[in-house]
């Protein structure tokens, strides 16, 4: 699964750091560059069109709001999502990002659960629309994705090697974990061998129903832990 590309926008380098350093922490996503001012995040998101960007709105010499306008009117960059990140609290500056078709809105200082659920449901919308950029939904669905909800998007076709019943039988028994599992763990509980277990979980994080996190513990592979997505 390619992982969605990020670039951090901060003009204090401590905190970028402290942002690129705990995405890429998360499996599907990856920092592509950090910037500092609105003019470099402009460049660089021209130059390297990420999928999201994290932006805060305070910056030296354009103001993150006025980022936010550029990309929406240049059509290299208008699709490029972004989530807002600032310790402005003002009904108007919350106004223009959300008309400014900001993805999330977070006011500092906010917790690191905070900004991986953001950057999770950022994730989750992503696949589902990707997964099915033509599919046709119902109005609770619209409003749903409008107001920031999930979209119950139609099932999509399975691949070959994927079936309904067994799919739902691994999303059932992920979604009764209270945390997270591994691929081993779901195929006991399952009765799968765990190679089918670890296919049918890939599956449910492809299009939107798990998420995937990587467990460092000893040296060698980092264990992957799937959750449900709730």
């Amino acid at each position: 699964m390619t992982p969605f590309t990020v670039l951090v926008v901060d003009d204090d380098f401590a905190v970028a750091e402290i942002h690129k350093r705990f995405i890429e922490s998360l499996a599907e996503f990856t920092v592509v560059a950090a910037a500092h001012s609105g003019s470099q995040a402009l460049r660089q998101a021209r130059s390297l069109r990420p999928n999201l960007i994290v932006l805060d709105l305070y910056l030296p010499d354009i103001g993150g709001l006025d980022v936010l306008a550029e990309l929406r009117a240049d059509d290299t960059t208008r699709d490029i999502d972004v989530i807002a990140v600032t310790a402005a609290r003002d009904l108007d500056s919350v106004r223009r990002a959300k008309l400014g078709g900001a993805f999330r809105y977070l006011v500092k200082p906010f917790s690191a659960g905070m900004l991986r659920d953001a950057l999770a449901e950022f994730a989750r919308t992503r696949r589902q629309l990707d997964t099915q950029p033509r599919a046709t939904i119902d109005q609770s669905s619209i409003d749903a994705f409008m107001h920031g909800g999930r979209v119950n998007l139609p099932q999509a076709t399975l691949p070959k090697g994927i079936g309904k019943p067994t799919l739902e039988r691994v999303a059932s028994a992920l979604a009764d974990e209270l945390h997270s599992a591994s691929a081993a763990e779901i195929a006991e509980t399952t009765g799968l061998s765990r190679v089918s277990a670890r296919r049918y979980l890939e599956f449910l994080t492809e299009i939107g129903r798990a998420t995937v996190t990587p467990r460092y513990g000893q040296a060698g592979r980092p264990e992957l832990r799937y959750s449900a997505v709730r």
